[in-house]
């Protein structure tokens, strides 16, 4: 035992100890530089969401590390997912941005290449829960979405793990749209250009936030039909413009419960996560500066700029509905899959 006149020292020791501690995390972003993954070409929403975060976040975070955004795309964001899960540091000095696909389609697509398990990556949080549309040209016989449950048509779509290509599917499945699907497109970029040259009648899984801040003129000037609004809850902007939400094509419990699926990844819409394992103080350090960078009225503005939407979502939030997500029935995943492939 202690003399009495040493105790007052070793509580002493004992308590520098615990306060070191949280110090030394708060120090180790200092002098240091965070690699920005976004797992989509550059130009298109993701890639404009990613900036705009890389932008602002480093004033949240202590020791003001420099954010480099670095575009690594390919299949919906999990390739950088994969990076980021089996080769970047799992120090939080590399983090990515990705698509909800890349987390739907290890539960969707067994078959695919599984680049990274969603379940373990550590989600930072979530800017925006959106909504998706299937938008046609005015050039397209496809006026409405009724029209395209009566006409042929031929839309466009992207590969592996993209919303455009998943939703196309979707709606040949449940709802009844009539197009053929052409996929191979890279990103929303291509898909738009392809549309304003005719190539195809329109595509669908577009974010209606991606197509205000790309194409604000097609919005203004109404140079495209919003043919309907893909979300689990219809979206107020758009059932004021007339834009039909999904749920009024669905006529049985089963499909509306295979909808409910696909559709709830609109509440991880643009999240951003760092690598599994990643040390638990350093994660906390990323979030409460990711929660901060959302009500950042610099931040905020930059976003109205940039015509982007910002309804945040906390990262444990998100991880709980990822979790959740990947308790499914194994029927109703079963009847999901099917719906958003070939």
């Amino acid at each position: 035992m202690l003399p009495i006149c040493a105790r007052p020292i070793a509580l002493a020791a004992v308590m520098a100890a615990f306060i070191a501690a949280p110090a030394a995390a708060e120090d180790f972003y200092a002098g240091k530089s965070i690699e920005l993954l976004i797992g989509a070409a550059p130009g298109g929403g993701y890639d404009i969401y990613g900036r705009a975060l890389a932008r602002h976040i480093s004033r949240h975070i202590p020791g003001n590390p420099n954010v480099v955004p670095k575009n690594m795309p390919g299949a919906g964001g999990a390739r950088a997912a994969g990076f980021l899960s089996n080769m970047a540091p799992k120090d939080g000095t590399v983090i990515a941005n990705i698509m909800p696909g890349a987390v739907m389609d290890p539960m969707l697509a067994p078959k695919a290449d599984k680049l990274f398990d969603p379940t373990q990556v550590m989600f930072i949080g979530n800017v925006n829960n959106g909504v998706r549309v299937c938008i046609s040209g005015k050039h397209s016989k496809i006026r409405t979405f009724d029209d395209a449950r009566k006409l042929k048509a031929v839309f466009g779509a992207g590969g592996a793990n993209d919303s455009t290509r998943d939703y196309g599917y979707l709606h040949k499945k449940t709802t009844g749209a009539k197009w053929d699907l052409v996929t191979g497109y890279k990103g929303t970029r291509d898909l738009t250009i392809a549309l304003e040259r005719g190539e195809i009648d329109g595509f669908c899984g577009f974010d209606w936030a991606s197509l205000k801040a790309q194409k604000p003129d097609w919005v203004r000037d109404k140079t495209v039909n919003v043919l309907i609004q893909d979300s689990v809850e219809p979206m107020d902007e758009l059932t004021k413009l007339g834009v039909p939400h999904v749920m009024k094509y669905v006529t049985d419990d089963t499909t509306r419960k295979v909808l409910e699926l696909i559709l709830s990844q609109t509440v991880f819409h643009r999240s951003f996560i760092a690598p599994p394992k990643t040390t638990p103080a350093n994660l906390a350090i990323l979030r409460k500066a990711f929660d901060a960078t959302m009500k950042d009225p610099q931040f905020l503005a930059d976003a109205e700029k940039l015509r982007i939407d910002v309804a945040p979502l906390s990262g444990e939030r998100v991880q709980e509905v990822v979790r959740k997500l990947y308790e499914s029935p194994p029927k109703v995943v079963d009847l999901a899959r099917a719906a958003i492939n070939r």
